[in-house]
């Protein structure tokens, strides 16, 4: 019961909210639950991790790859599934409670709070960049020596 309450529900409720975003980035037909698939998955890497920094680094890592992987699978733009994948990790409670913090006057709290909230958006964007970054050039890479070893079968 407690794996199911911790890990699989968020897990699901994150598929469902980032269905309504890829309607809205016009991602159609079966991209639509591709899309929501690593949202989850991407969620999943976060609980599996922690839920702290290095966490939502390796989940948006592991939502790069998967988001390149899928668009080249179905000769879709990269950019529509890393952003819909990504929503359910931003950290937007962390921006609202810093602000909370910083009308309130609780300084020392509004200081805690928005380093993590900063980190965690930094994160979010260095773990997705470099994975991405990374899968195209091995990708170019493979393609390249493929095409190579056809040529040389000739």
């Amino acid at each position: 019961m407690e794996l199911l309450k911790e890990y699989l529900l968020p897990c699901v409720w994150s598929f469902f909210a980032c269905s309504g975003f890829a309607i809205i980035f016009n991602i159609r037909d079966m991209g639509i639950p591709i899309s929501c698939a690593g949202g989850a998955l991407g969620w999943f890497i976060y609980l599996l991790f922690g839920s702290t920094i290095p966490a939502a680094f390796l989940a948006s890592a592991f939502i790069g790859v998967y988001a390149e992987t899928t668009a080249r699978l179905r000769h879709c733009p990269v950019t529509g599934y890393v952003l819909v994948a990504l929503l359910p990790l931003v950290p937007g409670g962390g921006i609202y409670y810093a602000m909370r913090h910083a009308l309130a006057h609780e300084l020392t709290q509004f200081q805690v709070t928005m380093i993590e909230t900063i980190g965690m958006a930094i994160a979010l964007a260095v773990g997705s960049m470099i994975s991405s970054s990374a899968f195209r050039a091995l990708w170019t890479n493979v393609v390249r020596l493929r095409t190579e070893q056809k040529k040389d079968s000739k």
